[in-house]
């Protein structure tokens, strides 16, 4: 298994030994990008509104600054040769030599003004702009964050291949089909895949540009010993970013994670303390790990935190399993849970499930509010366990339709199969005043959690699409999906593909497939059924 597919933990129960090991590898680290995480607060009844109560007392400064910029406006709205009432004839004159008077705006706005010639500024004149000013300062802060930006906007500016490029977003179930492809091209595009290709030809090396720039930055702040150059730098050695042919280079990453963490930086000794559990560009020593996590935890690292609890729980690392200390270290991880670092709250909620004799209670409802903050972190494993709970009744929960929707669509969202297939079901059979029953949402969220590689959901859109259950009946296309299921492992489509080649494949009753469908749905709510006929 390569660095690559170790690096982030995907809700595997402490049972299994499983952690989060580092960031993703395929990304740069939130953390070091010099973006707050979380989300925006609002005022409760939304933005004017005090409802809630009386506005803050204003200050004299402020009465008298809107004293005047009511006296200004009420004079310029005045018609020519109506001044003040002892400007007579010259209060015109007077009138305008008073505008005139007024202190020029700190900065010209004009090309935000309403009407066709406005504008913002373009991505390269920020650019240029960020440039400018770094070059003005030796602020190692400045220089800092101008680099992060051009990596930024780099990673921002990844083009795909032109060939193979869609109009489709996979992401979305509600992405617009691509546009049918003419059978009479015009006679001025005579080559239109040059044009792409120089295009993206340009675009790359524009970003190959930005990206050796920001290196060069970094490398200049990490030789004056700022911690957070040495350690965004390690983290782009580790994701690729300034390597050779974009591969991951740990032999570089490592060093510059150990001069971080000697500086205090508790990402850095994070990092460090993977590498040393893996053997990532030096060599494999848990009792290194130990130490570079344990330096992260003064600092309150929940990844640290969690690492460690994990270790102790499952007595790996060199360490003696102690399952009162690695729950010690879980309740830490969770105290400090943030969005990255969301799984001490998950894993605590499974133990919470069953227990631990001597050690930990079982606890249903405590398990599940863990689960809730977990949810509301986007941590998606525990928001699908949320789901199943609130749609079968388990761990104490009781049935509610939209909180399971509710949960269901997090998990969906981030990308979790599963969850995307449970909003098929529901979409299904609907739910009375909270989700109208709809074959094209069933059928597209079905096709999102087969294009996730989830087999079952593949036999699904199959069906749907053989049968015409929420799209127009292919079969040609129905036994594409029903081979990428079988090879999958699914053994309805394995039947089903053997029943079509015999020349014996029949069309399917779809009242009576939803009608099956319903039961076995009802049959799981109740804790009962495999599944239902198509789920």
């Amino acid at each position: 298994m390569s660095p690559m597919d170790m690096e982030q933990p995907h809700g595997q129960s402490i049972a299994h030994g499983y952690h989060p090991q580092g960031q993703g590898q395929g990304q740069a680290h939130p953390q070091a990008q010099g973006y707050p995480q979380g989300y925006p607060q609002s005022h409760p009844g939304g933005p004017g509104d005090y409802s809630y109560g009386p506005p803050p007392p204003m200050s004299a400064t402020e009465h008298v600054r809107r004293a005047s910029m009511a006296t200004a406006m009420s004079v310029s709205a005045l018609p020519p040769g109506m001044g003040y009432p002892d400007e007579g004839e010259g209060g015109e004159t007077a009138r305008q030599q008073r505008s005139v008077s007024q202190p020029a705006p700190l900065l010209d706005q004009s090309h935000l003004r309403p009407g066709k010639s406005a504008s913002l500024l373009s991505h390269d004149r920020t650019l240029e702009l960020y440039r400018e000013n770094a070059k003005k300062t030796n602020d190692p802060e400045l220089i800092f964050e101008f680099a992060v930006f051009m990596i930024d906007a780099a990673k921002s500016m990844v083009p795909t291949d032109p060939s193979t490029q869609t109009p489709t977003n996979p992401t979305d179930p509600h992405a617009p089909a691509p546009p049918p492809k003419s059978a009479h091209p015009t006679p001025t595009t005579t080559n239109p895949g040059a044009g792409a290709a120089r295009s993206h030809a340009a675009l790359i090396e524009k970003r190959d540009e930005l990206i050796k720039e920001a290196i060069t930055l970094l490398k200049k702040l990490a030789d004056r010993s700022y911690p957070d150059a040495q350690y965004f730098l390690a983290d782009c050695y580790a994701n690729g970013i300034g390597t050779v042919r974009g591969r991951q280079d740990f032999d570089r990453a490592f060093p510059l994670f150990v001069l971080a963490a000697k500086h205090g930086h508790p990402d850095a000794s994070y990092r460090a303390g993977t590498c040393c559990e893996h053997g990532w560009g030096c060599r494999r020593e848990s009792a290194k790990a130990i130490q570079y996590y344990k330096k992260a935890t003064v600092a309150l690292h929940p990844g640290a935190m969690y690492r460690l609890g994990t270790a102790e729980l499952n007595g790996n690392l060199g360490l003696t399993r102690s399952p009162k200390e690695g729950v010690k270290w879980l309740k830490r991880s969770a105290e400090h849970a943030t969005e990255e670092f969301p799984h001490a709250l998950h894993e605590l909620a499974l133990l919470h499930e069953r227990g631990i004799d001597n050690v930990l209670f079982v606890d249903h409802e405590y398990a599940a509010e863990l689960l809730a903050q977990a949810s509301e972190l986007g941590y998606a494993p525990s928001a699908f366990k949320l789901g199943e709970c609130y749609e079968y009744g388990k761990m104490d929960c009781p049935v509610d339709p939209a909180l399971s929707i509710h949960y269901y669509n997090i998990a969906a969202t981030q990308g979790h199969p599963d969850a995307s297939f449970a909003l098929t079901a529901w979409y299904l059979v609907g739910s009375p005043g909270v989700l109208p029953q709809s074959d094209t949402e069933a059928y597209l969220w079905a096709k999102k959690a087969a294009e996730l590689g989830l087999a079952k959901a593949q036999y699904a859109v199959g069906y749907f699409t053989e049968t015409g259950i929420g799209i127009e009946a292919d079969p040609s296309e129905a036994m594409k999906w029903y081979k990428q299921a079988a090879e999958g492992g699914d053994k309805r489509a394995q039947k089903r593909l053997v029943g079509g080649t015999r020349g014996q494949s029949q069309a399917l009753d779809r009242r009576l497939e939803l009608e099956a469908m319903k039961e076995e749905h009802k049959g799981n709510a109740n804790g009962k059924g495999d599944g239902c006929v198509v789920m």
